[in-house]
């Protein structure tokens, strides 16, 4: 090889490194640059999960657990989501507000399945805070949080292990953080908005719906019932778990802790609400949907929504097994699909009177 040669294969070599390092270098640029985007959106959500933070105290905890701790990561655990009617419109502080609606979900990290319960907010349950039956919608008007927890342990026979409880605000902007959220519309409608006001439009079929839109779908009951309203918030909430475990959603988290931290209650810690993240690697974990049977009932010139003793049984005896407080021994669900236990012929049109 001549001095030439030599002279450009050096520098054919040079080049080829530098591009090397630059390439080594743009790579660890963009590595930091996701570390601290991390770094910065975990330090933004633990301020977002303090500032939400409110346990219940320990002499009104449930003696249904007794003295075990649980970890979500590992246990089975169950949650109660509260969304409570605190309107600006309604002049309903966050202290005697109804709970517009309640779910339980409860969790198993070894079959990595969710079970998810929709109660009628009319349910006539008893209410121990007052001592009588009474609307479930009313426990939380009653005591606050306590009360409304206190109420569904009573109901459900199970320990309610956490409970994240948001207003209308919250549901709005978590949504509109996501970029909205796609589900089926059951009808046309004009409903009313997060103020009372009839200034939303529904229309039928499969959309993508903004935060009010997705708010006035998840409350309507006026042209079905309690049993359908209970499904759509069940779909409402599936909906915005598949956003929020999509990768196109990562980039949006920021928005989202943001959205919750001053319209959220919640006695979880840090480290106990990451810990639910675990359901969602690998894609969405498997949601089976369970919706109580029951009836209308008119008897005392109030409505209620009378619950099936048999049916509710199968549903404490369901979420019993998930939760590994007695063997498994129920055949209620479907594998791998949503299953609803019980149906209700609740055409009745409903009083505001909650």
């Amino acid at each position: 090889m001549n001095r030439k040669d030599y002279r450009k294969m050096k520098k054919k070599t040079s080049k080829a490194r530098l591009a090397i390092k630059i390439g080594l270098l743009v790579s660890l640029t963009a590595l930091l640059a996701i570390a601290a985007y991390g770094l910065s959106l975990r330090n933004q959500a633990e301020q977002a999960v303090d500032r939400a933070f409110e346990a219940v105290p320990a002499t009104q905890k449930s003696d249904l657990r007794g003295e075990a701790r649980v970890e979500p990561a590992k246990d089975n655990v169950s949650l109660l989501l509260i969304g409570v009617d605190d309107s600006e419109a309604r002049m309903q502080g966050d202290g005697n507000s109804r709970s517009d609606a309640l779910l339980v979900a409860t969790f198993n990290p070894q079959e990595k399945s969710v079970k998810l319960l929709s109660i009628p907010r009319d349910s006539y349950v008893y209410i121990p805070k007052v001592g009588y039956k009474d609307k479930i919608t009313h426990a939380h008007a009653f005591g606050g949080t306590h009360a409304a927890i206190e109420s569904v342990e009573e109901m459900l026979d199970i320990p309610i292990d956490y409970y994240v409880k948001m207003n209308f605000n919250a549901f709005i902007e978590v949504v509109d953080a996501l970029g909205g959220i796609t589900v089926d519309v059951p009808y046309n409608r004009l409903e009313k908005d997060e103020n009372d006001k009839n200034t939303i439009q529904l229309i039928k079929g499969r959309h993508e719906l903004d935060g009010r839109h997705a708010l006035a779908l998840a409350r309507t009951r006026k042209l079905d019932s309690d049993l359908e309203r209970g499904k759509r918030q069940q779909m409402i909430l599936q909906a915005v778990i598949k956003e929020m475990v999509s990768v196109k959603s990562i980039s949006k988290y920021g928005d989202v802790i943001e959205a919750v931290g001053d319209n959220m209650k919640t006695d979880m810690t840090f480290k106990e609400m990451t810990s639910f993240w675990e359901y969602a690697k690998g894609g969405m974990p498997q949601i089976d949907t369970i919706n109580l049977q029951g009836y209308d009932d008119w008897s005392t010139g109030a409505y209620y929504y009378k619950l099936e003793d048999s049916d509710l049984e199968n549903v404490r005896q369901l979420l019993k097994a998930h939760l590994g407080l007695i063997p498994d021994s129920s055949s209620l669900t479907d594998s791998g699909n949503s299953h609803v236990i019980g149906t209700a012929d609740q055409t009745a049109e409903k009083s505001d009177d909650y």
